[in-house]
């Protein structure tokens, strides 16, 4: 009964009306308040600041620095191997596995389709059909920055207006089309094993997704599909980012999408429904010639957490900077 009031209340709540609020009252440096509201926050959702780089709680001008914390030198070693792919972000598995018929499973008997959530692109449908997808679900108390599984190269980013639905598993469980329907940010890579997209998706109350190569991409929402397209890896301009380093950040919980082309990857066998991620872990091996894999090894070296220094940005294509 109280799952059923709470999905009506999806329907019926003024979702961008509350986004916009959620959005301004986290951006406000309010001193004592903006204080109780993260330490009150933290203590709700056992935020483990011992990991953060800085743990002070006090020190937060505003909850957007706090609820985008970078975390602290050698907290998420990235997996090495030329082979290894490295989970996006903290979270839990929501759904992975193959694409089917153009449809990705949702939850709970939902599926959608490819070719919706790509924003009826159906030429970069093509590309993943048959291929392999995984959804990660980041909660309030995870780390919300998103990195990169591999190496790649950015070859276009789609921003796509819609619904901000929550996309909590309650929600996902039963809002058809829920990651089709939603505001989300499609952001597709060229890689030593072909195309790869990155799906940020935006959600209720998620004030903000942004890239480090454009900064701020949503708000504001104006209700239109825009696409910015950038070089080709040696080009001018090209934008190559690394395995591991952070190519965007949501500011307040959504979800990521990935989507590989077919018989590209292989999801690492421990990874299942439900299954928490830690960003930097093993997610899935590149399917080469045996002569060319290498065997999972962590890296001593940890990932960087701030927006990568130097990284080209494709003018005037991008929206406005940090």
């Amino acid at each position: 009964m109280l799952d059923s009031i709470k999905i009506k209340l999806q329907y019926l709540l003024p979702k961008q009306g509350l986004t916009r609020l959620a959005g301004w009252g986290a951006d406000k440096r309010a001193a004592t308040l903006t204080h109780w509201v993260i330490r009150a926050f933290a203590r709700f959702y056992n935020v483990d600041m011992k990991e953060a780089q800085n743990p002070d709680l006090k020190s937060y001008a505003t909850f957007n620095e706090f609820f985008v914390r970078p975390l602290r030198e050698g907290a998420r070693p990235v997996v090495s191997g030329l082979d290894m792919l490295c989970l996006p972000a903290d979270g839990a598995v929501s759904q992975l596995g193959a694409i089917t018929g153009g449809k990705l499973f949702q939850a709970k008997g939902h599926f959608y389709s490819l070719e919706a959530l790509l924003a009826g692109n159906y030429l970069l449908a093509e590309q993943f059909k048959d291929g392999q997808f995984a959804t990660v679900y980041l909660a309030p108390r995870d780390y919300h920055r998103v990195h990169m599984p591999c190496d790649g190269v950015l070859r276009e980013m789609i921003y796509v207006p819609g619904d901000l639905f929550s996309v909590n598993p309650l929600t996902a469980a039963n809002v058809p089309n829920l990651f089709a329907r939603n505001e989300r940010v499609i952001c597709v890579f060229d890689t030593e094993f072909g195309p790869m997209v990155q799906i940020l998706v935006g959600a209720t109350i998620v004030g903000s997704i942004e890239t480090v190569w454009a900064g701020c991409v949503t708000p504001p929402r104006e209700g239109i599909i825009k696409r910015w397209t950038y070089p080709a890896a040696g080009e001018e301009g090209a934008i190559a980012l690394e395995k591991g380093q952070e190519m965007g950040r949501f500011k307040l919980g959504s979800t990521v999408i990935n989507l590989f082309a077919a018989n590209q990857v292989r999801f690492m066998p421990n990874l299942s429904n439900g299954t928490v991620t830690r960003m930097g872990e093993p997610f899935a091996e590149a399917l080469r010639a045996p002569a060319a894999a290498a065997e999972p090894v962590v890296a001593e070296a940890s990932v960087t957490t701030e927006a990568p220094a130097g990284v080209a940005t494709a003018e005037p294509q991008a929206p406005k900077d940090y």
